[in-house]
């Protein structure tokens, strides 16, 4: 069977939901942390990350975003071709762009040696990451407030990703109340619930 790699606390949540919306008949293993590292992983993905998808014929698909479009393409067909188009959008900007942004949250040494000069890195990233959440947060809003294109997608297990990692930082989902309700109505969907069991994780709310 078809296996999509997760882990606790990771962008992998996003496909792990994606799959349960679309019943996609899909295996969801979840590593547990420092196990991506071992060699049965990176013979699966030498870059030693998740989310990656290990096909029957041994073929295997990397980065959330070519997932989501792959679970998109082969379990949720659809004829709204500007969906299609508006999801790729999105999940472009948030992969590319608010998830990069992340870089120096994660990952402060990649960026600067030493301790103040990471404090600084950091904190250009908050700000960075503070007008991200603004765009999403506008960007909701003028699609109803329910789902980030107007109708469910793709997209809004991303969204929901990210409104987590929110917690992570100085930042408050306080101060994005269109994103907190979003958040909090998603934990109320049977299927993201089976997702974060599924991934070792606890709804927030």
């Amino acid at each position: 069977m078809t296996t999509l790699y997760t882990m606790a606390g990771t962008c992998a949540l996003a496909p792990n939901i994606a799959a349960a919306w679309l019943d996609a008949p899909i295996e969801v293993r979840n590593l547990q942390r420092g196990d991506h590292t071992k060699p049965n992983f990176l013979a699966i993905n030498p870059r030693a990350q998740v989310p990656a998808v290990q096909f029957d014929d041994g073929d295997t698909l990397t980065e959330a975003t070519a997932i989501l479009t792959w679970l998109r393409n082969t379990y949720g067909a659809t004829d709204d071709a500007q969906l299609k188009r508006k999801e790729a959008e999105a999940l472009s900007y948030m992969t590319s762009e608010v998830h990069a942004a992340y870089g120096p949250h994660f990952a402060p040494q990649r960026f600067a040696d030493s301790d103040d000069a990471r404090s600084d890195v950091q904190a250009k990233a908050y700000e960075k990451l503070a007008a991200h959440y603004e765009q999403l947060m506008q960007t909701l809003e003028e699609n109803g407030g329910d789902w980030y294109l107007g109708e469910r997608s793709l997209a809004d297990p991303y969204l929901y990703v990210l409104t987590r990692w929110i917690d992570l930082t100085p930042l408050s989902i306080d101060d994005y109340p269109a994103l907190k309700a979003f958040r909090e109505r998603l934990e109320k969907d049977e299927d993201v619930l089976s997702a974060l069991e599924r991934q070792s994780m606890e709804p927030l709310t």
